[in-house]
């Protein structure tokens, strides 16, 4: 009778390529880079499945069957049932500052006044090797509170009192091309998730808080429910006390906003509630539907927090939020202060002021803002209307939306100056991208990502279905290529010849050019752009 012979699977080979980092050595130490490899193996093949099924939902649109709420899970969303209770390091959350990873910026934003600080190595950071692990080797000094900086101008160094620190990975569609485990990409969110977690979480909780994230980009309660298994692996693995993650999902996608009660039961040991995440939400509302004819969104600018959908979307998440007794988080306040121009920074501040009013009295339980210069404004605001933690038990029992309203097209016209902003934006924001600056301040408003997605994805939309403006004119190449190279001059005028040619405007005026004239529209700008960075 033959033997049967037991060969052990072959161990896992883990190949870290990249510019050498002071201080690498200790964030990728071996336990490190093992706990990283245990979570790629485990969850990995479950993240490129759930890839597939966003483009399978996107197919179904494109053939005309829109999004809605799932027959499916009727019974999750008619049920009584709440999330686990957050810790008091998360009860009040009324200013949230939000910011890259970049050293200074954390120093800034927990010294701010904010009650959070959501550190982000996703949407305003640049995914460069060097931004990667010089954020992680930023925040494991931050929550040890020995984080400094020394510039010719300014000694920077922590307060005592500081915010709570939660830290946004990034989103399932991304991979950390640096470290691959058998050839293979590990997922960027599993990459940062797991080095931040592995180094921080025994100390975050010895220090009275916790590891606290957001998560960004979801499109369906399987993908919460893929990193509810996650952080439930984790503490185990790490032997953290069960439901010590807590996490707050972006509600940034037009998809998630039929499945808000979905994902906060996926999550309900670990959720610590859902933030209105405005400006990708209005670039997914965009993109989804860009393929049904008739359904072209106007300007940018004319979609406010005030128009319909986008009234149903807010409400709705504050509505569902307070029924599971989680917090609602509102929608980011873009502008800087303006230091040299009195009466444009007073009506600045003023419409900052507007939307976290209308953010609180609607029942936000916080909002968030981009500048510490904005922080007072906002915890005025909050501290007026809201003098307790927060308002979960207003339960919005007033508020009754459906699938039409949540997708009704804005109401609103394509302008030139609309087309021309979308170019002009689109190309400074990505050129800033490429030079390693994710949060870009942009006439007087600091931005990310989003806004790069939205004006390439609107070009793209009124480029390929030749939107009529309303002067009449159809937006077509001619046009397009005009306003294009108008606006390459008013840039090259704006800045200088001299930062004009010093910066990478060739390559993000080429990519830009690719992203809105050829036919198959890309899902991220940042995945085909993350190859010209290093």
């Amino acid at each position: 009778m033959a033997s049967t012979v037991i060969i052990p699977p072959a161990p896992a080979q883990v190949v870290i390529e990249g510019q050498a980092i002071r201080g690498l050595e200790e964030i990728l130490t071996t336990s490190a880079v093992n706990f990283v490899k245990a979570l790629h193996l485990r969850f990995n093949n479950t993240r490129k499945e759930l890839l597939k099924e966003r483009d399978v939902a996107q197919q179904k649109i494109d053939e005309g069957e829109l999004p809605g709420f799932l027959p499916e899970t009727l019974t999750i969303r008619n049920e009584n049932w709440e999330i686990s209770p957050v810790p008091p390091a998360l009860q009040d959350r009324r200013v949230e500052i939000t910011g890259p990873v970049e050293r200074k910026m954390i120093i800034n934003a927990l010294n701010s006044g904010a009650k959070m600080f959501m550190a982000d190595f996703e949407d305003s950071n640049t995914p460069s090797w060097t931004n990667i692990i010089q954020g992680q080797i930023n925040l494991k000094e931050a929550v040890r509170k020995t984080i400094s900086l020394v510039t010719p101008e300014k000694n920077y160094e922590l307060n005592d009192d500081v915010a709570t620190l939660l830290i946004r990975p990034r989103g399932w569609h991304m991979e950390e091309k640096h470290l691959t485990i058998n050839g293979e990409p590990v997922s960027a969110s599993l990459f940062d998730f797991g080095v931040y977690f592995f180094h921080n979480a025994e100390v975050l909780l010895q220090n009275g808080s916790g590891p606290f994230f957001y998560l960004p980009k979801i499109e369906s309660y399987k993908e919460a429910r893929l990193w509810n298994e996650v952080f439930d692996f984790a503490e185990e693995y790490m032997s953290v006390p069960p439901e010590s993650i807590k996490a707050t999902v972006l509600i940034e996608t037009i998809m998630a906003v039929f499945q808000l009660n979905e994902i906060l039961y996926e999550l309900r040991t670990h959720s610590a509630g859902l933030n209105c995440g405005r400006w990708d939400y209005i670039f997914s509302f965009i993109k989804k539907f860009k393929n049904i004819p008739g359904y072209i969104f106007p300007d940018r600018s004319q979609i406010t927090m005030t128009v319909p959908c986008m009234r149903d979307y807010t409400q709705l998440v504050i509505q569902t939020c307070h029924r599971r007794k989680a917090h609602a988080i509102g929608g980011m306040a873009a502008q800087i202060p303006i230091r040299n121009n009195e009466e444009a920074n007073k009506n600045a501040l003023d419409k900052v002021k507007a939307d976290k009013v209308r953010e609180v009295k609607d029942g936000h339980d916080g909002t968030w803002v981009a500048h510490p210069g904005l922080v007072p404004v906002a915890m005025d605001v909050f501290n007026e209307f809201m003098p307790q933690p927060n308002q979960i038990d207003n339960k919005r029992r007033d508020f009754v939306t459906n699938e039409t309203r949540l997708l009704a097209l804005p109401e609103g016209t394509i302008t030139e100056n609309g087309l021309r902003t979308n170019i002009n934006i689109g190309i400074l924001y990505i050129e800033s991208w490429l030079r390693g600056n994710g949060a870009a301040a942009i006439y007087n408003l600091m931005e990310d990502a989003a806004t790069a997605e939205i004006s390439r994805t609107q070009v793209w939309q009124w480029l390929h279905y030749k939107a009529v403006m309303d002067d009449g004119r159809e937006v077509n190449q001619e046009l397009y290529e005009t306003i294009r190279d108008e606006e390459i001059d008013n840039i090259r005028q704006t800045i200088g010849s001299a930062a004009y040619q010093l910066g990478k405007f060739h390559t993000a005026i080429q990519i830009f050019n690719r992203l809105v004239v050829q036919e198959k529209f890309e899902e991220f700008f940042t995945l085909n752009a993350y190859n010209n960075i290093i």
